[in-house]
């Protein structure tokens, strides 16, 4: 299958081809460290690519994109991801054993039902065949599925399912529009397709709420309302991407911010970069050029077989009006136009089942691709933030011990006595002048003193400016507040912010590991998935348009052998004479009579 890579691909892997994806997940890989230390290889300055092993990248060709990082980045799927999904999810009921212990087993939607149990106006129900088990599921039942196993597994590719339908669908057929039988058929295929493509997946496959959506006796709304998906937080960005619905989350999770998908990085990881303008080229190719080319050829051969189950009836209405071999042929040829009619109904409906569904949900893939591609973007955003808050919480907290050194090192300037005796008396002598000055100017001077330290009460007579007095006099205290004791305040809070703050930067850089390596996983599984299912779909066209010739084929021989029964034109030149009439002896001339 690795032959129908392309080595531009971001993609691909150097592994693609060898391992598969379980053997790759449940190997054990020795540079493979997802809880290592945020701290080492210095990743506060240059995020998580420095934690990972060093790669030398080819240089790009002239003209030419460069190449994308190789697997040794994020070589394989975490080591320790499967084992805690499978020890998670592992539950080991009936539908569990049935998709993991037979080897040909597939989920089947046998039926559409139109049924009002449980509302008050009536719907279309799925009949899903499991094994031997049966359940009955409403396109909104799949859409709740889709959305929780999003939030359960955001660092996996969730296959899409078939779109709701257009508002212009609902004003054309009003209230027969969830009654069209072509798209409710449409629906059961891409549905059952979507069903098959979980059951595959190795960790979606193991999980029991999938289980409980094919068990017919248990009902949706209670499996919404338990466990997992009742402990699924309502901001993904602070959970564990490995098991977002822990019951006992870390409280480090609680510091994160939550990122803008717009916001830009420091520090982008080139491979995704690389693999976001993949996906972006591939959907452009889907949803453009490629969907509306097969629209117009699929409306170009309803056109012709049209055209030829009219143009059939014409025949067959032309030959009671002739006689003989000529009408015969004539019945043969309108058979063989209306053969051709059948054949091009059959050859529209393969290519819309084959061809054109498969298409358009890979164009589904490319928008599924982005929001992961955009999860893990926001995960490293997140990571560049909680390291700059980190940092300027640091600097904050290195202008507050230079502050409390100075504080401290004024203090023990103030209360260092006096180093000599003469300094001591001229102080003494200074200060006793300075008191004879004041006792001079105020013989009351220290009853002074303890009036002008005693605040200024406020009148009682005043009404509304005593208490407006009142107010200021205690804001006033609250502002004479010890700066001393304000600063240690603020240094306590500002270490244990920045405590809280590195625990949540090696979180942050640990889930962002993880969270590339398993998406880079994911990402090569959807690769080889992709080359897979457009093999498919070539040798499906191929198979498609040769048997519809062979139909042809066939019909047009029959009406060869009928043709050649037809008479010459009676106005068509004699055949020349035969040799053996030329050669003949001529007459004898009569003679005469006796």
């Amino acid at each position: 299958m690795a032959t129908f890579e392309d080595d531009a691909n971001p993609f691909r892997t150097e592994v693609d081809g060898d391992l598969t994806v379980s053997q790759r997940a449940l190997s054990p890989d020795p540079a493979d460290t997802p809880f290592r230390d945020v701290h080492d290889d210095d990743e506060h300055e240059h995020g998580h690519e420095q934690s990972e092993p060093t790669t030398t990248q080819p240089q790009p060709q002239p003209g030419l994109p460069p190449l994308p990082a190789k697997a040794s980045s994020f070589p394989t799927t975490p080591s320790n991801w499967s084992t805690d999904a499978t020890q998670r999810n592992d539950c080991g009921c009936a539908r569990d054993r049935y998709l993991h212990d037979e080897d040909d087993a597939e989920i089947l939607i046998v039926d559409a039902q139109k049924t009002a149990e449980g509302s008050s106006g009536t719907y279309i129900v799925y009949v899903i065949k499991t094994g031997t088990s049966i359940a009955r599921r409403r396109y909104s039942e799949f859409e709740s599925l889709r959305n929780a196993l999003v939030r359960l597994y955001p660092i996996i590719i969730i296959p899409p399912i078939p779109d709701k339908q257009s508002i212009s669908d609902y004003a054309v057929k009003q209230s027969k529009a969830k009654e069209d039988a072509t798209m409710i058929a449409r629906r059961k295929r891409m549905l059952q397709t979507f069903l098959n493509r979980l059951a595959r997946h190795q960790i979606l496959s193991k999980e029991h709420s999938f289980h409980r959506f094919l068990d017919g006796e248990v009902s949706w709304s209670e499996v919404l309302h338990s466990d997992p998906i009742a402990l699924i937080p309502k901001d993904i960005l602070k959970a564990s991407p490995l098991n977002p619905c822990d019951p006992n989350p870390n409280p480090a999770y609680q510091a994160l911010p939550h990122p803008s998908p717009a916001a830009s990085l420091h520090n982008p990881d080139q491979r995704f970069l690389d693999s976001e303008a993949f996906t972006n080229k591939f959907a452009g190719h889907l949803s453009g050029p490629l969907e509306k080319v097969t629209r117009r050829t699929m409306k170009r051969w309803s056109d012709y077989g049209n055209d030829h189950a009219e143009l059939g009836g014409i025949f067959n209405g032309f030959s009671l009006s002739e006689s003989g071999a000529l009408a015969a042929t004539m019945e043969k040829t309108g058979q063989a136009i209306d053969a051709n009619y059948l054949a091009t109904t059959q050859l529209l409906q393969d290519f819309e089942q084959r061809w054109a569904e498969p298409l358009h949900e890979y164009s589904q893939f490319a928008s599924v691709i982005r929001k992961v591609l955009a999860f893990r973007h926001q995960k490293h955003v997140q990571f560049e933030m909680t390291r700059d808050n980190l940092e300027s919480k640091r600097a904050v907290m290195g202008d507050l011990d230079k502050s409390e050194a100075e504080a401290q090192r004024l203090h023990q300037a103030l209360a260092r006595p006096a180093n000599s005796q003469i300094g001591g008396v001229f102080g003494a002598a200074a200060t006793a002048h300075q008191q004879e000055d004041q006792q001079q100017q105020n013989p009351y001077g220290t009853v002074q003193r303890q009036t002008e330290i005693v605040p200024p009460r406020p009148r009682r007579g005043q009404g509304g400016s005593g208490l407006l007095s009142a107010l200021s006099y205690s804001i006033q205290t609250m502002m004479d507040v010890d700066p001393e004791t304000a600063r240690r305040n603020n240094i306590s809070k500002t270490r244990e912010s920045i405590g809280q703050l590195d625990d949540a930067l090696q979180l942050a850089g640990h889930d962002l590991k993880f969270s590339s390596q398993a998406i880079q996983a994911d990402l090569d599984r959807f690769q080889r998935q992709k080359v897979a299912d457009l093999r498919e779909m070539a040798l499906a066209m191929a198979r498609m348009h040769r048997d519809w010739c062979k139909q042809n084929l066939e019909a047009w021989e029959e009406v060869k052998k009928e043709a050649t029964r037809i008479e010459p034109h009676p106005n068509h030149a004699p055949s020349p004479p035969s040799t053996s009439d030329t050669k003949s002896p001529a007459p004898a001339p009569a003679g005469p009579s006796a």
